[in-house]
């Protein structure tokens, strides 16, 4: 065990854990945030997907002892129920989501690619969501909604989440 201090979400932890924890589970059982999702371990679906620097990061495979000094935010960082993100606000627009296991990491990595690209193209889209499984197949909703979050009349700042 080690005191491992994180910025998530704006807000600072000092966690007792093992310094090889995966990040995914420090946020999820440590911090008690539950809206990043773990799938398949692998860093391969991309339910895990966190903002480290304002990067899309797979968290599941990440040791906390590696994010130590870097800005951590979650889904839970992006928007709040009376102030959705606009790709959240795209999101059920569109509506995206079907089970809506994968959603929290889509919607990570979408709003990276916006902040990145403010009007991305369907290759632009395509490349940055590669890699992040929806078992339900809402590809093409996925891509509606992040056109029209790219299309919103939100202040630059709302893009990245307003931090």
């Amino acid at each position: 065990m080690a005191a491992i201090s994180l910025n998530v979400n704006g807000k600072k932890y000092n966690l007792d854990v093992d310094p090889q924890m995966p990040l995914l589970w420090a946020i999820r059982d440590f911090v008690g945030l539950k809206g990043t999702k773990f799938g398949c371990g692998m860093a391969q679906c991309g339910a895990c997907t966190v903002h480290m620097d304002a990067k899309p990061t797979r968290s599941c495979v990440l040791p906390v002892q590696a994010v130590a000094n870097s800005k951590i935010t979650t889904i839970e960082g992006i928007g709040t129920e009376t102030n959705l993100h606009p790709v959240q606000q795209a999101w059920i627009e569109e509506q995206v989501p079907q089970c809506g296991y994968c959603q929290s990491g889509q919607i990570m990595a979408a709003t990276a690619l916006l902040k990145e690209k403010p009007n991305p193209t369907d290759a632009d889209i395509n490349a940055a969501m590669q890699g992040h499984i929806c078992r339900c197949g809402t590809y093409d909703r996925i891509r509606k909604a992040i056109h029209s979050a790219a299309k919103s009349k939100a202040p630059k700042s709302e893009m990245t989440g307003g931090k």
